[in-house]
C-alpha cells in the first residue's frame, strides 16, 4: 500500500464503482478503494498503475478510512436500499467532523432526504448525486447531477468536473439543489430514458411487423435519422444494435434476443413521483407499463393464440421515402412531448421541495455523457433559462415543431391501431398533447359525478366560490 493519502475513496467496486474509481484515478486524483471482496480493490490498483493512476487498495474499512486525507470524501457505489444504510452505519464510528459521504448510486430521492436528516447534527455531511452514462460513462465521463448542501459542493466540484463528460469543453455536472435534488433529477432522467427507448422500440416494431423490413435495412434508416433532428445517443446505438450480426449464426443478433425488458426501479420511481406531484407523465407511465407487459412472455404467447382469429387492417404503412419520413417525424414529435412531461415533473418537484432546480442547466449537463443526450437539449436549455415557460409545449420554438409534426404522429398512431400494432408510448404522447391543448376538457363531468356520490364540491365558470349541488336521488 502506498503511503500517499487519497483525496477521495470509493466503496463498492462492482461494474459502476470500479469504472468510476478508474476514471477518478486517471484524472490524477489519488483514490482509495474498498470492496467487500478486497481482491477487487487490489486488481483495480494494478489496472490503474497501467495508465499512471493511483488507487490505494484496502482490505478493511479501517484501512480505507485511514488512507484518506481529511476532510474525507467517501463515495458509496453500492446497491440502493438498506445496503446504503448499512454501509453508512459501518462508516460512522470511523469518521470525523467535516467528513463527506456521497451516495452516487441510483437511490430513491426520498431515502436521500431521510439520510440527510438523519445525519444532521452528527458532524458528517451527506450528498446524493445522480450519475448517468452506464458503464462507459462511469469510466470515461458521465453526466453528474449533484445534490446536498451548497457549501459542501466546492470540495467535490474539482473532482466531479474532471471526471464528468464534456460538451464543447463544458463539464456536464452541476449542483442542482439540497438533499435529494440530484437523485430526483436522475430519476426523471431515467423516466425519460424509458419513454425514449420504448418509442424507438415501437417504431422498430412498425418497421419490422408493419413493413416487413430486415434488421440491416432498419439499421440504415436509424443511422440516417441520427444525422437530423433525431440525433441522439439512443438513436445512434439503435442503428448499431440492428446492424450487429450474431457471430455463431450470422443472423441479426437483435432477432435472437428474447423480447423481455428488464428494469431496476428508477422508471417506476419517476412515474410514482409524477403521480404524487399531480404532474402528467403519461408517456413515461406507458413505457414503464410496456416493460411490465413484456416480462409476461408466456401469457402473451397464450393470448396470441387465443386471439389468433382477429384480423387487422393490413397495408397501412408504406416503406417508401414519404412513409419512412412520416415515422421519423412522428418519433421526433413524440420525443419532444416525452421530454416536456419530464421537465414538467421536475418543475413541479422544484416548487414542492423548494429546490429551485435550474432546468436550463439540467438540459445542458444532459448534452453529453448521459443516456438521453440528444441534439435538441440545447433548445430545451434556451427555453427553460427564462424560467417563464410552464411546459415546453407552449414555448414558441417547440410549438412550431410540434405543430409541424403532430399530423405525422396522429397518422402513425392511427395506422398502428388499425394494423393491430401496439404503440402505447406514442399513443400516450399524442393523447397527452391533445389533452394539454384542449381549453375545455371533460373533467367537469367528473366533478359532477364526485359531487353526486361523495359531496366533493365543485367550482363554477360563472361565479367564484365552492359549490355543492343537491342532485336527484339515484
Amino acid at each position: 500500500m502506498t503511503s500517499e493519502q487519497a483525496e477521495i475513496g470509493v466503496v463498492g467496486l462492482g461494474t459502476m464503482g470500479a469504472n468510476l474509481a478508474l476514471n477518478i484515478a486517471e484524472k490524477g486524483f489519488v483514490t482509495a478503494g474498498y470492496n467487500r471482496t478486497h481482491e477487487k480493490a487490489f486488481e483495480l490498483a494494478e489496472e490503474a498503475r497501467g495508465f499512471g493512476g493511483t488507487i490505494v487498495p484496502a482490505k478493511t474499512l479501517e484501512e480505507f478510512v485511514a488512507a484518506l486525507k481529511a476532510p474525507r470524501v467517501i463515495v458509496l457505489m453500492v446497491p440502493a436500499g438498506t445496503i446504503v444504510d448499512d454501509q453508512i452505519a459501518a462508516l460512522r464510528p470511523l469518521l470525523s467532523d467535516g467528513d463527506i459521504v456521497v451516495d452516487a448510486g441510483n437511490a430513491d430521492f426520498n431515502d436521500t432526504v431521510r439520510r440527510t436528516r438523519e445525519l444532521e447534527g452528527s458532524g458528517l455531511h451527506f450528498v446524493g448525486i445522480g450519475v448517468s452514462g452506464g458503464e462507459l460513462g462511469a469510466r470515461h465521463g458521465p453526466s453528474i447531477m449533484a445534490g446536498g448542501p451548497a457549501e459542501i459542493y466546492p470540495r467535490l466540484q474539482p473532482i466531479l468536473e474532471a471526471i464528468s463528460a464534456k460538451y464543447e469543453g463544458s463539464p456536464c455536472v452541476a449542483h442542482l439543489g439540497t438533499d435529494g435534488a440530484g437523485h430526483f433529477v436522475k430519476t426523471i432522467h431515467n423516466g425519460i430514458e424509458y419513454a425514449d427507448m420504448q418509442m424507438i422500440a415501437e417504431i422498430y416494431g412498425i418497421m419490422r411487423d408493419g413493413l416487413g423490413l430486415e434488421a440491416g435495412a432498419m439499421a440504415d434508416i436509424f443511422a440516417e435519422w441520427n444525422k437530423g433532428g433525431l440525433s441522439s445517443y439512443l438513436v445512434e446505438i439503435t442503428a448499431v444494435n440492428l446492424a450487429e450480426k450474431d457471430p455463431e449464426t450470422g443472423q441479426p443478433l437483435v432477432d435472437l434476443i428474447t423480447d423481455e425488458a428488464g428494469q431496476k426501479g428508477t422508471g417506476r420511481w419517476a412515474v410514482i413521483e409524477a403521480q404524487k406531484l399531480g404532474a402528467g407523465a403519461t408517456t413515461l407511465e406507458a413505457a414503464v407499463s410496456a416493460r411490465g407487459v413484456s416480462s409476461r412472455r408466456g401469457e402473451r404467447a397464450r393470448a396470441a393464440e387465443a386471439y389468433a382469429g382477429l384480423a387487422a387492417t393490413s397495408g397501412q404503412f408504406s416503406g417508401d421515402k414519404a412513409g419512412i419520413a412520416e415515422l421519423e417525424q412522428a418519433l421526433e414529435t413524440a420525443k419532444i412531448i416525452a421530454y416536456a412531461q419530464g421537465f414538467a415533473v421536475m418543475d413541479a418537484a422544484s416548487k414542492e421541495f423548494g429546490w429551485n432546480l435550474p432546468l436550463g442547466e439540467i438540459a445542458r449537463i444532459w448534452r453529453a455523457g448521459c443516456i438521453i443526450r440528444s441534439r435538441f437539449l440545447d433548445d430545451i436549455a434556451s427555453v427553460t433559462d427564462s424560467g417563464e415557460t410552464v411546459n415546453l409545449l407552449v414555448a414558441p420554438d417547440f410549438v412550431s415543431r410540434v405543430s409541424a409534426g403532430e399530423g405525422a404522429l396522429r397518422k402513425v398512431v392511427a395506422k398502428a391501431a388499425l394494423s393491430g400494432l401496439p404503440v402505447p408510448a406514442l399513443s400516450a404522447a399524442l393523447a397527452y398533447f391533445d389533452d394539454y391543448r384542449r381549453a375545455r376538457g371533460t373533467t367537469n363531468l367528473t366533478q359532477a359525478q364526485r359531487d353526486l356520490f361523495g359531496a366533493h364540491t365543485f367550482h363554477r365558470l360563472d361565479r367564484e366560490g365552492t359549490f355543492h349541488h343537491r342532485w336527484p336521488a339515484v
